[in-house]
């Protein structure tokens, strides 16, 4: 397992020759893994990548595509696809690219994180909720 630094500060790391951005992405994959091998899930792919915007010109300029390249793309048992990006926090440049993926796609986009308090895998908007009540049941006490 080598690892070297990303630009959030993570360290990445390679398993079964794939390079992931972090710890927890590879723990994912891990996860993924564990689920296709007991038939939980069909399959999964790596790095999935989806076109937001063509490129074009303007003015005699021109203008690369926009991709959002996700984490995994996961195929359920009932045909359902979700897409999942591991991510501690949302950036702006993400924010404004799962707008234009939403609009776009009609698969499942879900921003998993690895919290022990609760549980394990969770959402990232759930884990939002859960710390917002945490938070409010402690000025209230």
């Amino acid at each position: 397992m080598s690892q070297q630094k990303t630009k959030y500060g993570s360290k990445k790391v390679e398993i079964d020759g794939h390079v992931f951005d972090s710890k927890i992405e590879a723990r994912y994959y891990k996860q993924l893994k564990w689920l296709q091998d007991n038939n939980q899930i069909l399959l999964f792919r790596l790095q999935p990548r989806y076109l937001l915007q063509e490129a074009f010109r303007k003015n005699g300029k021109t203008f690369r595509k926009i991709e959002y390249i996700a984490d995994f793309e996961v195929h359920h048992l009932d045909g359902s696809i979700e897409v999942v990006d591991v991510k501690g926090y949302e950036t702006e440049a993400f924010r404004l690219k799962r707008k234009l993926f939403e609009k776009k796609y009609p698969h499942k986009l879900s921003l998993v994180t690895y919290v022990k308090k609760y549980g394990g895998w969770i959402e990232l908007d759930k884990l939002k909720k859960l710390r917002k009540e945490a938070k409010k049941q402690k000025v209230g006490s």
